[in-house]
């Protein structure tokens, strides 16, 4: 019997069963990365959250379609409505084009995802490509909500009910975090359009109504979620620094444009359900992109971890918790995932045919269908951890359980565990335990050369040329090789 899905709604602060808008669809919007510069490691954990609740949805057997944005205009760099747009300052500061920056860090952080095996969404909404559907959006909110100063548009909090709702941040003063702007009715109002300042020329601004300028960051999501899901929309996700400003800023535009009224109707704020994740937290600092060389996803493979390593220490916590970085922790988790490759290939070998997936991929459908006798339980154990609000921990536990067993058909537990990490996506099902040995940067040693030295130590400690072994091994050593006499995983060297 299948669990109903129970996700924490931001907005009600409270667990809610999924019910979606249309029915057997699950309509998704993630807001994405400003693309001025890589993203670090707890932008990406945003991702893998995000990718998690899409894989949930599909194993529920929902159609999704999940959006998420590339802003490339827009974004202050403070996001409290204030600052340089980032994209124009990154340009500026590098002496290039702000298209080729975008372009650059775009595929950046395609790689990344790649890398954390994220799946492909619907769409990829690139916000220059809706100036005309947000001057549209604008236009048809700017008499009722809006009203003009010289440095724009901007949105009239008070004209829309419950704003900061989601927040819970709301005083009598109004939003405290925002700077003021000279001319502002309240001091949570916030720019839907930015004229360009007199004697300045932006490399990227388009003409409108109120002047030449750009769009706002709030605007641009309201606009793609609603063009392409439609108001309202099952779910709205965001890392919880959203939930303070933007993600309230994007609800009160929602509000405006559909002549929607309470926030006591979750459905009144453009998506029926708000989910954040909590911060990825590294204490020595080096998390803040203007720390210099912050902690991204490419610094951790340099060093010689695989990067689903990483998706597996996210996997570990809930999303709603703060999870700590450290490289003890990445160690453990590389640690982890080798046994768990460890014991799919073991199972492998013993199996007479591999399982072949499904043509519309895993389901609990389909794996109820294919799988039967004692591992049914273990199927309805992950499905009930995974439905209450994506409990990945005690999801990954029943895997390893089913991992674990020893007197059980090799096929069928194979199905199950294909099944079981369609929804966590560490790719055991292809992914070689050997394929974890990432070279660190700077080594230049080759894999041959390191088995073929190996290989004669093998020769020598089982001659019992003791001297020999140990010459080799600090030959390896000098080379920046490990070897792990002894390992209870078998691995025998590590970069």
């Amino acid at each position: 019997m299948t669990t109903p899905l129970h996700l924490f709604n931001s907005l009600t602060r409270k667990l809610e069963d999924f019910q979606p808008v249309h029915a057997r669809e699950a309509r998704v919007y993630t807001c994405g990365p400003t693309v001025y510069n890589y993203p670090h490691i707890g932008n990406m954990r945003a991702y893998v959250f995000a990718d998690l609740l899409g894989r949930t949805l599909s194993w529920k057997g929902y159609k999704l379609t999940h959006v998420i944005n590339i802003t490339d205009v827009g974004h202050l760099t403070d996001d409290a409505d204030a600052g340089e747009d980032k994209m124009e300052k990154m340009a500026a500061e590098r002496a290039q084009s702000i298209w080729d920056i975008a372009k650059h860090y775009t595929e950046a952080y395609w790689a990344d995802v790649k890398a954390l095996n994220i799946r492909q969404p619907a769409h990829w909404s690139v916000a220059t490509d809706y100036i005309d559907e947000m001057l549209e959006f604008a236009e048809s909110i700017a008499d009722k909500h809006c009203y003009e100063l010289e440095s724009g548009l901007y949105f009239d909090v008070s004209t829309v009910e419950d704003y900061g709702r989601l927040a819970r941040a709301v005083t009598e003063e109004g939003e405290g975090r925002i700077d003021t702007v000279e001319g502002k009715r309240n001091a949570a109002d916030f720019a839907i359009w930015r004229k360009t300042p007199r004697g300045e020329k932006r490399q990227m601004e388009w003409d409108s109504p109120w002047g030449k300028g750009a769009p706002g960051w709030h605007l641009e999501c309201s606009v793609m979620s609603g063009k392409l899901l439609g108001f309202p929309f099952d779910i709205h996700t965001g890392g919880i620094d959203h939930r303070e400003i933007h993600h309230p800023n994007e609800i009160a535009q929602n509000q405006a444009f559909c002549g929607c009224g309470s926030l006591g109707e979750a459905a009144n704020s453009g998506a029926r359900i708000w989910m954040h994740n909590n911060f990825l937290v590294e204490r020595s600092g080096k998390m803040s992109k203007s720390a210099g060389e912050f902690l991204r996803l490419q610094l951790l493979m340099d060093k010689g971890y695989h990067p689903l390593a990483y998706r597996l220490m996210c996997l570990q916590a809930h999303y709603r918790s703060e999870l700590e970085f450290s490289w003890e922790g990445l160690e453990a988790s590389l640690t982890r995932l080798k046994r768990i490759l460890m014991g799919v290939a073991n199972t492998k070998a013993r199996a007479d045919a591999l399982p072949k997936e499904p043509e519309g991929g895993w389901t609990l459908g389909e794996a109820h269908d294919r799988i039967g006798g004692a591992l049914l339980p273990f199927l309805a154990r992950f499905d009930e951890a995974i439905s209450d609000d994506l409990g990945s921990p005690q999801a990954l536990t029943v895997f390893e359980e089913v991992l674990g067993m020893k007197k059980m058909d090799p096929v069928h537990k194979l199905q199950v565990l294909a099944a079981m990490d369609a929804v966590l996506g560490l790719g055991v099902m292809t992914l070689d335990r050997a394929e974890l040995r990432i070279r660190p940067k700077g080594v230049a040693t080759s894999e041959a050369e390191i088995e073929d030295i190996m290989a004669r130590r093998k020769e020598a400690r089982a001659a019992k040329d003791f001297a020999t072994s140990d010459a080799l091994r600090d030959e390896l050593s000098a080379k920046g090789v490990e070897v792990m006499d002894g390992d209870p995983l078998g691995w025998e060297w590590q970069l």
